[in-house]
């Protein structure tokens, strides 16, 4: 501190101490605001999916893609049958029909095929999808395997609580 007369400090230095408090808030200010903006965007889907389940269950109205129907083909019956059986064993579907071989034509490497297969079909929770997909692709023989998922959007309330049964939350 500079002293003069009358042991007074200078008016200057008392300006740059003030000078420097105020960016010192100004940046804690601008990381609060900062550190707020990015937690609300990553925190975002969580809450919304919590508010939408808490809405669900007091008002016990469905919330539309919520689960989803999974379309998966398959060369054989006995693949269909183990990858079914897969999904169920660990709990990441709460059905798969099996429907009966039909005949497929498609492009694969630049010509057309043409093939018999099996189609699954599997009821199960939206947020199991990537496990599911991640899980098929495993076993499945196919290099590129169809896994196709479209949301349900509405239905028996009944029939989607029993998948929530089925399939817990992983």
């Amino acid at each position: 501190m500079t002293v003069v007369e009358g042991n007074k400090p200078e008016r200057g230095h008392m300006w740059s101490r003030k000078d420097t408090m105020a960016q010192s808030l100004l940046k804690s200010r601008v990381l609060l605001i900062l550190g707020t903006v990015f937690l609300t965007i990553t925190l975002f889907p969580v809450v919304r999916m919590l508010a939408l389940q808490l809405y669900s269950a007091m008002s016990g109205s469905y919330i539309a893609g919520h689960h989803s129907v999974l379309l998966i083909n398959c060369p054989t019956e006995q693949v269909a049958k183990d990858i079914g059986r897969h999904l169920m064993e660990k709990r990441m579907a709460a059905c798969v029909n099996i429907l009966p071989r039909t005949s497929t034509m498609y492009y694969w490497k630049g010509e057309i095929q043409d093939a018999s297969e099996i189609l699954l079909l599997v009821r199960t929770r939206t947020s199991l999808i990537w496990k599911i997909i991640e899980s098929v692709t495993a076993v499945h023989p196919y290099e590129t395997p169809e896994i196709l998922s479209f949301p349900i959007e509405d239905g028996s309330l009944t029939y989607l609580k029993w998948i929530d049964v089925a399939v817990p939350e992983l």
